[in-house]
């Protein structure tokens, strides 16, 4: 962080070069300059409260060179999550810092705080608040810049921004400060001579470090002012690098070490080199790249007539020959040793090619860097003419990251297998890894599904259904009462549902809490607490691969049982623009107040925000695939919409524990139960000392199983993916189990009861072998919208609480207060609240009287 910004206010080249040297600039958005014509310098861009930019435009920004944007605070939670944290500042006025979310705080690298007026006090207090990321204060009406004014804020943590016409190359005034003296304010020297240790390092050599020397305030004044290379010599004062033998130094940049005592000066360094010995660094000799790139360069000036080197330099047929060879070679090499060698000989062919165009080790590095602060990728695809050629070997997939499977309906369907007893812990960890999920990148997507829905309402839904579904709709919302027609269904399945409803609903009433809790904490203070309905949810339940009326039960009635007053079911609609007449059934049994035929992130954001037909809702349940997820996660964020989620959501998953006492047909059916979800479905066995056999009887009836079932292709990608894990005991095994987290816990262990009391983490857990994840998932009466990824560490499946929010009461009575009081002005005063002091002490000495 530095002492001071310059806010660059006009195209001045004499002060921009010195600023160049010292820091990165701020430059307005606004701003009718190039900045293209800039010297190397890191760019701040300032994105103004009254300018208007798409987010490509502001990525646009960093991928052609700013080192950050600094961003409204309106425009925080559109951009926060996108764009990597350490490239975005925030601009903020001074008064709002308490308004700022611990998630847009985390998702800048710093503040800018705009303030009328700049008291050190106030500065430090927001400063706390942003104790993580470098502050600035840039002051909103002319204060006069001064080194006392820039210590006292440093003291706080701070930096100031200082306009471009404050900032001077003459002597400091009352009205500008000299860039220099601006510069060395926080240096503070452990000498007793007052001189800085200065690390003097090479531009062109990737930092390499040339010598140490050292610096007075005046030396460094006049290498800032100037540009060339002034020391300070402890013999003969200020020392002019190269006055005399002609190895002079161009500064490129001087930095402030973390302690504010020492310095680095980035140089290009001219003539014979650093050190009085001839020699380009006092260190020793060049090595490595950078000795490459000499030799190089100087064969390329004298190369010994008829050298490979000549050679290379005259024949560029030649040169371009051998880089394709040795990067073949490279890509073939598998060794450590080999794969060291042939990548040798690929750069010095391909720094030949560079030094034969002019180009630095500097040039390459810097593109490099440029590189990696693009926020805008390319795919990286291979172009046609390298992505169809074979390599020599495959590897093995990796633990924890396997690649989609080829499909191969010859092959049996089989696991794969690890032993916990040897295996190491980063491969141990591995295991635990959920599938990556690129959970920004699915928010950027849905975003402007959900900017549309929420900006156009019934049209966009109307528009974005039959893009999606393919079904054009008339309206989007249906409304009871509910026509019969609608809910015609096998009697069979009527009466299946009644009774889950009776089951699920008998369970979850069990859970509400109508009694009001009451303490009494000391004589005349009483604290409350009491529960009160979520007033407005709404159910997503997803249509896709499968009819859910089972998310409908286990969504709705938790919901009805709470006591909510709207209850809006979205689930997508059939091609015929109906909805599944089960479905409807249930959302007429659990009394849904509005059916919104839509799925997908419009449905979420439709519940979000409202449209001209669909009720706004307070919390939005239910699981989904990553784009309703995404739009889960999306909104939650967004204070316009103020609505909360149930919980995080993944691919459905399971956990078996067994050992020799289970059946092996039913253990190989609980995890095909869930395989048969998604082809990224989550299975895990862990097998407690199965012998070799065991083990491949219960891979064989997975074959079988899994090829007597109609969605048998799913599961062929699902169980392609999922794994085996050896335990030597019930405890290893459960210990494994409560690391992974899983959302459906299935024990098959000999006693399996007595083994729930060592579960930690998991979504729901089924014990014995005649409790199958499928009872729960319907009818038994637990719920089956559980934690998946496992967040199941830190989340509940959803229940009758979940509907409910808590509300806590106090009520203190004149004797309470008298008692209660002065502690709580005491530590109102402790944090320095004065008027939370005097709403108490107003009152004790109105009981005083």
């Amino acid at each position: 962080m530095s002492v001071f910004l310059p806010l660059l206010e006009t195209l001045d080249a004499e002060l921009l070069a010195p600023l160049a040297r010292v820091g990165p600039v701020i430059v307005s958005s606004l701003a009718n300059y190039d900045t293209s014509s800039f010297p190397p310098c890191s760019r701040y861009i300032l994105l103004d409260h009254d300018s208007s930019f798409t987010l490509d435009e502001i990525i646009s920004y960093l991928d052609n060179g700013a080192e950050k944007v600094i961003i409204p605070l309106p425009w925080a939670n559109d951009i926060i999550g996108i764009i990597p944290s350490e490239r975005l500042m925030l601009l903020l006025d001074v008064g709002a810092a308490s308004a700022v979310s611990d998630r847009i705080r985390n998702g800048v690298s710093g503040v800018l705080i705009k303030t009328p007026t700049v008291d050190p006090d106030l500065i430090s207090s927001v400063s706390r608040f942003f104790s993580q990321g470098s502050l600035y204060v840039l002051p909103t009406t002319p204060i006069s810049p001064s080194q006392t004014l820039l210590r006292n804020l440093w003291g706080t943590k701070a930096g100031l921004v200082i306009p471009t016409s404050q900032l001077t190359l003459s002597i400091s005034s009352d009205k500008k400060i000299n860039v220099a003296d601006a510069f060395i304010t926080p240096l503070t020297s452990d000498r007793s001579d007052g001189l800085f240790a200065t690390v003097v390092s090479s531009f062109l050599q990737g930092g390499r470090s040339l010598g140490l020397v050292y610096s007075s305030v005046a030396s460094i004044k006049e290498s800032i002012l100037t540009g060339k290379g002034v020391y300070h010599s402890r013999k003969h004062g200020l020392w002019k690098k190269g006055e005399t033998s002609g190895a002079t130094q161009d500064v490129v940049s001087i930095r402030l070490d973390c302690d504010t005592d020492a310095l680095e000066f980035s140089v290009i360094q001219h003539g014979s080199g650093f050190c009085h010995l001839n020699r380009a660094s006092c260190f020793g000799g060049l090595t490595g790249l950078s000795a490459l790139e000499s030799t190089l360069k100087s064969r390329l000036v004298s190369a010994p007539a008829g050298s490979y080197t000549e050679r290379l330099f005259k024949d560029s047929d030649l040169l371009r020959s051998k880089i394709m060879e040795e990067a073949d070679e490279l890509c073939k090499a598998e060794s450590k040793e080999d794969v060291s060698f042939e990548a040798a000989d690929l750069i010095y062919f391909a720094l030949t090619r560079c030094v034969a165009a002019g180009v630095s080790l500097a040039d390459i590095e810097a593109s490099l860097d440029k590189k990696a602060r693009r926020i805008s990728r390319r795919p990286g695809n291979a172009k046609a003419q390298w992505s169809n050629r074979s390599t020599t070997k495959t590897s093995p997939p990796p633990l924890g990251s396997p690649p989609k499977p080829e499909v191969n309906p010859d092959e049996p369907i089989r696991m794969r297998t690890y032993d916990l007893g040897n295996i190491s812990k980063p491969d141990r960890a591995k295991l635990l890894r959920r599938p990556v999920l690129n959970s920004d990148q699915m928010i950027a997507k849905v975003k402007p599904i959900v900017d549309d829905v929420r900006i156009r309402g019934d049209v966009a839904l109307r528009e974005l259904t039959a893009k999606f579904d393919k079904i054009k709709l008339t309206d989007v919302v249906t409304f009871p009462p509910y026509a019969s027609e609608t809910m015609q269904i096998d009697e069979s399945v009527r009466i299946a549902i009644d009774k889950a409803y009776a089951n699920i609903r008998k369970f979850h009433e069990a859970q509400v809490e109508n009694s009001t809790l009451v303490v009494e904490t000391m004589p005349g203070v009483t604290c409350s607490r009491f529960a009160r309905p979520i007033a407005r949810v709404g159910l997503y339940v997803p249509g896709g691969t499968a009819i859910l009326p089972s998310t409908a039960l286990m969504l709705g009635i938790p919901a009805q049982v709470a006591g909510c007053k709207e209850i809006v079911l979205a689930t997508p609609p059939r091609s015929d623009g109906s909805i599944s007449p089960e479905v409807m059934y249930v959302a007429h049994l659990v009394g849904a107040s509005a059916i919104l035929k839509a799925g997908g992130a419009q449905a979420v954001a439709a519940m979000a925000y409202g449209t001209q037909t669909v009720p706004k809702v307070d919390k939005i349940f239910g699981p989904g695939n990553q784009w309703v997820t995404a739009a889960k996660m999306l909104v939650q964020n967004d204070t316009d919409a103020l609505v909360s989620i149930d919980m995080p959501a993944g691919p459905s998953e399971v956990l078996v524990i067994a050992d020799c006492t289970s059946t092996p047909a039913f253990v190989v059916a609980d995890l095909l139960s869930q395989a048969e979800h998604g082809v990224d479905s989550q299975v895990v066995l862990v097998a407690v000392n199965l012998s070799d056999e065991e083990l491949s009887a219960i891979e064989t009836a997975v074959d079988e199983q899994a090829h007597a079932l109609p969605r048998v292709g799913i599961v062929r990608e699902s169980v392609a993916k999922s794994i085996i894990v050896k335990a030597s005991s019930p405890e290893e095994a459960i210990s494994f189990s409560n690391d992974y987290a899983p959302e459906h816990l299935i024990i098959h262990l000999k006693n399996a009861s007595e083994k729930v009391s060592q579960v930690d983490n998991a979504g729901s857990v089924f014990v014995g072998p005649y409790s199958p994840e499928s009872c729960g998932d319907y009818a038994s009466g637990t719920n089956h919208t559980l934690p998946t990824n496992g967040y199941a560490r830190q989340f509940s499946g959803v229940n009758t609480l979940s509907f409910q929010k808590h509300i806590t009461s106090q009520e203190v009575t004149a004797a309470g207060l008298m008692e209660l009081g002065p502690i709580v002005a005491t530590l109102a005063d402790c944090e320095g609240l004065e008027a939370h002091a005097n709403a108490v002490r107003i009152r004790l000495r109105e009981l005083a009287k």
